[in-house]
């Protein structure tokens, strides 16, 4: 997976694409504090509940997702955004179609 080239305005909605019945997942930027990763979820996909290490923001860049995070939903629609605290079960489903930006925070 490459990531985005630097210096550069990027259209990041347009950087992946939808593709039927799945998820895509592009990296923007990858470091030692964190990355950056573009993700396009077909409606109805969804990652399974899981924890991650290190917080997590959430911007939902078009469509409509639900974010539960330990066990409280909430739906996210484009431009809102939300953080998902590290250590904290989460999950993420596509009520329609969205894209959404994943920022990892390890710093």
């Amino acid at each position: 997976m490459s990531t985005a080239p630097k210096s550069e305005v990027l259209n990041v909605t347009g950087l992946v694409e939808y593709q039927t019945g799945a998820i895509v997942s592009r990296q923007i930027t990858n470091a030692e504090g964190g990355n950056v990763t573009l993700f396009a979820f077909d409606e109805g996909q969804e990652l399974s509940e899981h924890t991650a290490p290190f917080d997590a923001f959430v911007h939902v860049l078009d469509g409509e997702a639900e974010i539960k995070i330990s066990g409280t939903p909430s739906l996210l629609k484009a431009g809102e955004a939300i953080l998902m605290p590290a250590g904290q079960p989460h999950a993420v489903k596509a009520i329609k179609r969205f894209k959404m930006l994943l920022t990892m925070i390890k710093a």
